[in-house]
């Protein structure tokens, strides 16, 4: 049965933040250097709202909150980030491996942390939370060195069921997190999930982008399934047949996202 996408990130929440004044702890599993947007800090939060069947994440439990962790208030996780940052001559940092919009109170401290840093901060997101409450990108637009992925998950409202076994109307949420950003100011671009869409259905998207804003039409990055062994074994369960995909790169090291995560 499909279930509400606001509504589980909502309880997820439950395990992965605990309140604290001045800024909520958030549940951490890895700090990590990573090659991608030409070399980036990441640090990898438990949690998410989704349950993408294509999803790169080894460990349910990970997704869930349920696996161990560190729970860390905002300062003592950007100040991690900060340090691998320093020790590796990077610029870019990001929140990873989970949902970072689940944890509102520990978001926003943790990004202050970063104001006057020199540092440019990528937001992956699916872009729910975002869509379904305005005021989140207001306030991510106080922060300029933000800018903000927002992951789409398919290039329909069938495809977005199909793909997370999620209420299909929570597809619109995604595109209304674009519009919402587009709207404040913040800068942000769509990454779209293309191997499981038809042709006709990336065109039928594209369009709808444009709609929104042409620039972000500029900006599509198409994503492909990345064919981990247990994201190939977890695409044979769900009965999901593939278009495309990206066969992973051998190991790089222990900071390297070709790893598989822990879990």
């Amino acid at each position: 049965m499909a279930y509400d996408p606001v509504a589980r990130h909502q309880l997820i929440v439950k395990n992965v933040v605990q309140k604290k004044v001045g800024g909520d702890l958030r549940k951490y599993y890895r700090f990590r250097r990573d090659r991608w947007y030409g070399g980036i800090i990441t640090a990898d939060c438990a949690g998410c709202g989704l349950t993408c069947k294509f999803c790169w994440v080894r460990g349910e439990s990970i997704l869930e909150g349920r696996a161990p962790g560190e729970f860390l208030s905002p300062g003592e996780a950007a100040e991690r980030v900060l340090k691998l940052m320093k020790e590796h001559k990077v610029r870019q940092a990001r929140i990873s491996g989970g949902e970072p919009t689940l944890g509102r109170s520990h978001l926003f401290p943790f990004l202050n942390v970063f104001q006057h840093k020199g540092a440019r901060f990528i937001l992956e997101t699916n872009g729910i939370l975002i869509g379904e409450d305005e005021t989140y990108a207001q306030e991510l637009a106080l922060y300029p060195f933000v800018h903000v992925r927002v992951s789409l998950k398919g290039c329909t409202e069938e495809d977005f069921a199909r793909l997370t076994g999620a209420d299909p109307r929570g597809f619109h949420l995604q595109l209304n997190a674009l519009r919402h950003l587009k709207k404040a100011g913040v800068s942000a671009h769509p990454a779209v999930m293309v191997s499981f869409s038809s042709p006709e259905a990336v065109d039928r998207l594209y369009s709808s982008i444009w709609k929104i804003d042409p620039i972000m039409h500029s900006r599509v990055e198409e994503e492909q399934v990345i064919l981990y062994p247990h994201v190939e074994e977890r695409l044979r369960r769900a009965g999901l047949s593939y278009h495309s995909g990206q066969v992973p790169e051998k190991k790089k090291g222990k900071d390297s996202r070709e790893e598989e995560p822990e879990g």
